[in-house]
């Protein structure tokens, strides 16, 4: 029940931003990709809630970051992401959590929709970078400054966030830089695919 009311908030939440940020010129186009918006947003908040044990704490993979990637295809998966993780945040996690780990993930997608076109050896391996890499800073110094009680601990400041960065990082590796970049790749390899999720 948890999950089918986060779902259905998730899919309202997005078709409101989508439909205030889209322009009207074209409604046809405008209510395709209000549809991918929301459901990529549901889907995020989805993942993250049925994974919990994976998708929360400071050693994490969380199955849904490989969402980030679908920026490659379309600016309107900038807002579905960052709803996504914004509401996943808000149902699984803290407000200091809902705050940076949004940021994070909103600059992240930015970043990837910059290097959409970018590949390496056919695959999007440097649009799946900016997500491990603002997790890893923003995340990791997160996780050290409200989450670990680094006063009484012997190790300096700047180790605990270099620790939690790295140990984010990873996480985000594997869900971007594998699952992520996999997820990119099988799209465009099946036509059916392709025309669901590619912006027209």
């Amino acid at each position: 029940m948890y999950l089918f009311i986060a779902s259905v908030a998730a899919v309202l939440a997005a078709c409101v931003a989508v439909r205030l940020a889209l322009p009207r010129n074209d409604s046809h186009a405008s209510v395709r990709r209000l549809v991918r918006c929301a459901v990529i947003a549901a889907v995020y908040v989805v993942l993250c809630l049925v994974l919990a044990p994976f998708s929360y704490g400071a050693v994490q993979v969380r199955v849904a970051e490989a969402l980030c990637l679908l920026p490659v295809f379309g600016a309107e998966y900038i807002i579905g992401v960052t709803l996504g993780c914004f509401l996943a945040n808000l149902f699984g996690s803290t407000i200091i959590d809902v705050i940076f780990g949004t940021i994070a993930t909103l600059l992240a997608c930015l970043v990837t929709y910059r290097l959409r076109h970018l590949r390496l050896k056919g695959l999007a391996i440097p649009a799946s970078l900016p997500p491990v890499f603002f997790n890893a800073v923003i995340v990791g110094i997160e996780i050290t400054l409200f989450f670990t009680d680094y006063h009484v601990m012997s190790a300096p400041l700047w180790l605990l966030c270099l620790s939690n960065g790295i140990s984010v990082g990873v996480g985000e590796l594997v869900s971007c830089t594998v699952l992520g970049v996999a997820l990119v790749k099988l799209i465009e390899s099946n036509a059916g695919l392709k025309g669901i999720f590619v912006e027209k």
